[in-house]
């Protein structure tokens, strides 16, 4: 039985995810966990002083926003906050940090996730490298960056995916993403009646070029792109699950996070489910019957399909995050969303795999299974 068998998964929210400047321009990073947090609460059907803990994925505010976030959602005063910092890693770490702290007996109640606010972040200044030098701005992303950029074709390379396979992913992943928020599939995580928003079109990306050299094949349309939005779950231990009724449940089996070497940062995900498989026998990740990867690139998506052989119909199904964006900690974080609304539905005994890379070449990647009634 898994070390984490007391620790129950059961309810799942997220905000809608916008572009930068966006549909969430005006909202700080804690009003948009507030309202995953509140929503999530409230499927779980309890109220926001039967917490004790939350633990917040952030990479971009600084501080300890799972404070402000607590507050804003109306956790008592004295419900504990901790902020974690994996960078894009950092929403599903939470989550993962989450179920450790109640099968510890920690904590009996825990909401954790993960929210950005790249709209209202704060800037950052670059220290001046002398005296008679000023101080200059670090430019805010509104793509991916050239860590990414390097890594995805090294990648693409190596695996031998070209440009054209890497647009048809791209497209398709869109398609898939405006299916599910046509048919109601989006709806079902999200805390209020908003729809994601497109990241950016696919005329106007696949004509705006990203890689750094004559053989490159990234563009704006089949890199994902960070964003704004907060993804929350409410993780309790036994005797609140079993006071509930023992609703239908997520129950982490295992995790694992291993970091890839440098310039193959981007198969740093492929690596963490390697580990995974390493840990959680008898349980083979690759035969879950979902499989969720916050992915940087459709490069990165078509190699861990490739490299892992997964079947295209358990993988990405709502389009990843190509279709929504990716708002660091909180794409991860979301990954945890889909899982609950997809797993809960097809009952007990399903399982479904989380994987997502880390800026600095880390991956993570988590094994979970659906119980309860």
């Amino acid at each position: 039985m898994s070390k984490f068998a007391n620790a129950y998964l059961i309810a799942a929210r997220r905000t809608a995810f916008g572009r930068v400047g966006g549909l969430h321009r005006a909202q700080r990073v804690e009003d948009l966990a507030a309202q995953a947090i509140s929503a999530a609460l409230a499927d779980a059907k309890l109220a926001p002083a039967d917490v004790t803990s939350i633990i917040l994925g952030n990479a971009s505010e600084g501080g300890n926003p799972a404070r402000l976030a607590g507050l804003a959602a109306g956790l008592p005063d004295a419900v504990s906050a901790l902020t974690i910092d994996r960078q894009c890693a950092s929403g599903l770490d939470a989550i993962l940090a989450g179920c450790r702290l109640v099968a510890l007996g920690e904590a009996a109640v825990a909401v954790a996730g993960g929210a950005e606010s790249a709209s209202t972040a704060p800037w950052r200044l670059a220290r001046p490298r002398t005296a008679h030098h000023t101080p200059r701005f670090l430019e805010a992303e509104s793509g991916p960056n050239a860590a990414d950029i390097d890594a995805a074709e090294v990648l693409a390379r190596a695996a031998g995916i070209s440009r054209e396979q890497q647009d048809a992913y791209a497209t398709s992943a869109r398609r898939q993403g405006a299916a599910a928020q046509g048919d109601g599939r989006t709806g079902r995580e999200t805390a209020m009646a908003e729809r994601d928003e497109r990241p950016i079109s696919l005329e106007k990306g696949q004509d705006i070029q990203v890689f750094r050299d004559d053989d490159g094949t990234l563009t704006l349309a089949n890199a994902s792109h960070p964003g704004d939005g907060a993804a929350m779950a409410v993780i309790v231990g036994e005797a609140t699950w079993t006071r509930l009724g023992r609703p239908s449940a997520l129950r982490l089996i295992a995790s694992a996070a291993i970091g890839a070497s440098p310039g193959s940062e981007a198969a740093a995900p492929l690596e963490a489910v390697r580990a995974l498989r390493r840990c959680c026998a008898p349980h083979d990740p690759l035969r879950a019957g979902q499989i969720e990867l916050n992915e940087t690139s459709a490069v990165q998506a078509l190699a861990f399909r490739q490299v892992l052989d997964i079947p295209d119909g358990n993988f990405n199904q709502s389009g990843g995050a190509l279709a929504t964006g990716r708002p660091f900690s909180a794409g991860s974080a979301m990954l945890v969303c889909r899982l609950f609304r997809g797993l809960v539905s097809a009952g007990p005994g399903s399982t479904g795999l989380a994987a997502t890379g880390a800026r600095g070449g880390e991956g993570v990647a988590a094994l979970f299974e659906v119980t309860g009634t």
